[in-house]
């Protein structure tokens, strides 16, 4: 029998969750209203398959490219108010980029103040966006 996975150490409570989405939701509402803009995402969905997938390639194309994948970073970004992007222009997104480190320079002997250094952004690999957005006042967490 398998063992159960391990509950990870960065897991929040679903209060402290639904406040911060309120948060990000009053601030976003206080700016669209000084600059008079439409109703902005406030969440973004990939499915597990989407995202099992990414993580497939990111570490395959990684190690083809010698480096150790060891994360994803998560960045916001905005669409341009280009008629191009549909309804999604000028409003907010969120892509993700693999990091890890070169193989050969993780395979040295490094101080423990190196090892804590964060991992770089893999420029070779395509980041991932298109998840599908969620607005405001439908929904909310």
């Amino acid at each position: 029998m398998k063992n159960p996975p391990a509950k990870p150490s960065q897991l929040i409570t679903k209060e402290f969750a639904r406040q911060l989405n309120v948060n990000y939701n009053n601030k976003r509402a206080s700016l669209r209203a000084l600059k008079d803009e439409k109703e902005d995402a406030n969440a973004i969905w990939y499915s597990l398959e989407e995202l099992e997938n990414y993580i497939h390639y990111i570490k395959t194309n990684g190690a083809k490219d010698g480096y150790n994948v060891d994360g994803i970073r998560f960045y916001f970004g905005v669409y341009p108010n280009d008629e191009k992007h549909g309804e999604k222009a000028g409003l907010t997104t969120l892509f993700l980029v693999p990091t890890g480190k070169k193989a050969a320079d993780s395979a040295k002997v490094q101080s423990f103040a190196m090892m804590q250094e964060a991992s770089s952004d893999i420029q070779s690999i395509e980041p991932m966006n298109y998840g599908n957005i969620g607005r405001p006042p439908s929904l909310l967490y």
